[in-house]
């Protein structure tokens, strides 16, 4: 069963161990993603997410760039294994050619100094779809749950806040280009701002039901209908905390990542609904350990009774459906 994965930690993982001296790449790893785990996995496509931690970075942009640096080298070590896409054509391209693709993403949009030449280049640098916010103010819009705050982000949500008017600007500039919207992360108003300013589909690359587990991080019964109609897609995220209430550090299990996508084929179908692991950014309690246990969540969902249609549309048919729309 091929997969596509909406979202990773993993460059940012591997950048911190080569600063540190280490000698940890792509291809081979202790991460929960490498070439190797990806390949026993039948993965056909991975979202490599640029993290920057806005307030935690002395200059979040020289921080991007150097991430993006890292990116393009690990791409080019492995270029027999994986190749980067930035159409949908791409894609395809690699499949006939046995690759794997990889796409560049952006976690924090608010890297661009409120200036949205910097956007332009990120496009031309091969950036393909932004999460809009992290978890702090930036100059875009408000998140759900700060990480200046004091709760742990459940039952809070801002539905006050939402983007700012260079964060509207900033929407639809992503749109003309051909940048997919990531709402994850953002603020409940911010989502309904992207909603109504934008007409093509956006996603929530690596977020939950909020029905089922009620973190700010998750999206709300409407707001996971709103997606649907503008034909989005919403990614599973495999972090514990994500998937049941309680303590990070407890068991993420697939019995949880089944039940959550059951509640959105029930709620919408199953054409909204993929994966969006959050592998190398959460805590390590899985049991989807890494890349190459994909296969026991495609087990866990035929057990669960979805056919074999469904189960391909929520492991990577319905993430293409919209990378085809938007990436071309």
């Amino acid at each position: 069963m091929k997969v596509v994965d909406m979202h990773c930690d993993t460059i940012f993982e591997i950048d911190r161990y080569q600063r540190d001296g280490k000698d940890v790449g792509l291809k081979h790893n202790d991460l929960n993603i490498s070439i190797e785990k990806m390949r026993q996995g039948d993965y056909l496509l991975q979202n490599f997410a640029i993290f920057t931690p806005l307030m935690e970075v002395e200059d979040p942009i020289c921080h991007v760039q150097h991430l993006i640096d890292t990116f393009y080298n690990e791409m080019d070590k492995n270029k027999e294994s994986i190749s980067v896409v930035t159409y949908y054509d791409d894609i395809l391209k690699n499949q006939k050619e046995n690759k794997m693709s990889a796409l560049l993403t952006l976690e924090e949009g608010g890297v661009v100094n409120n200036d949205l030449s910097y956007l332009r280049n990120y496009y031309r640098l091969g950036v393909r779809m932004i999460a809009l916010n992290w978890n702090y103010v930036n100059g875009i819009g408000y998140p759900n749950f700060d990480s200046q705050e004091s709760h742990h982000g459940y039952g809070v949500c801002d539905e006050k806040n939402g983007l700012t008017e260079f964060g509207k600007a900033y929407v639809k500039e992503c749109e003309r280009l051909g940048i997919i919207i990531d709402v994850s992360h953002l603020s409940d108003a911010g989502f309904y701002d992207v909603y109504h300013l934008t007409n093509q589909p956006f996603v929530a690359s690596h977020s939950n039901v909020r029905s089922l587990c009620p973190h700010a991080r998750n999206l709300s019964d409407d707001m996971i209908k709103k997606l649907a109609k503008r034909g989005g897609v919403m990614g599973i995220n495999f972090a514990a905390g994500f998937l049941e209430q309680g303590e990070q550090e407890s068991l993420s299990k697939i019995s949880s990542m089944v039940e959550h996508i059951l509640y959105v084929k029930n709620l919408v179908g199953i054409d909204y609904v993929g994966l969006g692991t959050d592998f190398d950014g959460i805590p390590q309690n899985l049991e989807i350990k890494d890349a190459s246990y994909m296969p026991l969540l495609y087990t866990a969902m035929q057990e669960a009774g979805l056919s074999e249609e469904d189960i391909e549309k929520v492991f990577y048919k319905n993430v293409l459906r919209v990378y085809k729309e938007v990436l071309k």
